[in-house]
């Protein structure tokens, strides 16, 4: 396959980046129509999420037979799929302790997890210019999330909700890198995306059955905004990012997730009324001119695209 243009990547990580921002209003709504929250519930909404979102994707399973793809790169999608079921447990569970605004910033910490990873694993080591720019970008996150305060998130409550975003954001950091691990190892976007989606969803369906939480009797609408993530923010958004990945690397895409807190953030005013505070705009700012800095130093590194 021909690389494509930076322009097309960079129009299509950006269209992806739109759509899984839309992922935190879904998540409050099934939690708001439902009347609770918690482990549990967050876990029946992450299961049907990619179970259904992994049946959409059976489609483009034909021809795995004739698949390139090494015994090496099926493992690495494995592995990704697993960290892709422990980061939505995690973070979904998240948005019933803290506000959008802080959950999804946290979350999007991957650029500097990202980094690090692959400096201890590859010997990748960023540029100043990137360091620098995820410096300047994540201290525009910090004050979006000490700005995005609500009225759900108090207390040691708001602490455990920001605590399990943060540890959502290390396990993407390693689903980026494996992604991008697995399809270098000649693994096609269709098989990886039904792989990995199939596995996370298998992993996490028996878990709310065990803890006595069941998948039926909730409104019509929970199962309505279900049914809208597995297609929006999953099936479109997550997959633009396992495309984009193969381009580029995902220190790149870790940066550009970053602007994520800032659609969700406006969403959140949109449709609960969370309004955001003069730090969260000044944030936005902030972390928007360390994203464009710190890309700016990805790109000076040729072996990267």
């Amino acid at each position: 396959m021909n690389k494509p243009s930076k322009w097309w990547v960079g129009l299509v990580l950006g269209f992806g980046i739109l759509t899984i921002a839309t992922s935190a209003v879904f998540v409050r709504l099934c939690i708001e129509s439902a009347g609770m929250g918690g482990v549990g519930f967050s876990l029946v909404l992450a299961a049907l999420r990619l179970a259904i979102a992994s049946l959409l994707c059976l489609p483009l399973w034909k021809g795995v037979r004739h698949s390139r793809a090494s015994v090496q790169g099926w493992k690495w999608a494995i592995s990704a799929g697993f960290c892709l079921a422990i980061h939505f447990s995690l973070w979904i569970t998240s948005l019933s302790y803290t506000s959008i605004a802080a959950a999804t910033t946290l979350v999007t910490t991957n650029p500097l997890w990202v980094a690090l990873i692959l400096w201890v694993w590859q010997g990748k080591r960023p540029t100043r210019v990137t360091v620098l720019g995820i410096i300047i970008a994540l201290s525009g996150g910090i004050l979006i999330a000490l700005g995005g305060d609500s009225a759900t998130s108090t207390g040691s409550l708001s602490l455990l909700g920001n605590a399990l975003a943060l540890m959502g954001a290390w396990s993407a950091s390693f689903y980026l890198i494996l992604g991008q691990q697995a399809q270098q190892e000649g693994l096609g976007l269709g098989h990886y995306i039904t792989t990995v989606y199939s596995l996370a969803a298998l992993c996490l369906l028996p878990i709310p059955v065990l803890l006595g939480i069941p998948y039926t009797d909730y409104p019509l609408d929970v199962y309505l905004y279900i049914a809208i993530m597995a297609t929006l923010p999953q099936l479109m958004g997550h997959t633009s990012l396992n495309w984009a990945v193969r381009w580029i690397s995902p220190t790149t895409v870790a940066l550009a997730i970053l602007c994520e807190p800032i659609g969700a953030t406006w969403l959140g005013y949109l449709v609960f009324a969370e309004v955001p505070t003069p730090l969260v705009f000044g944030g936005a700012v902030i972390l928007l001119l360390g994203v464009a800095l710190a890309i700016w130093g990805e790109g000076k590194k040729s072996q990267n695209y």
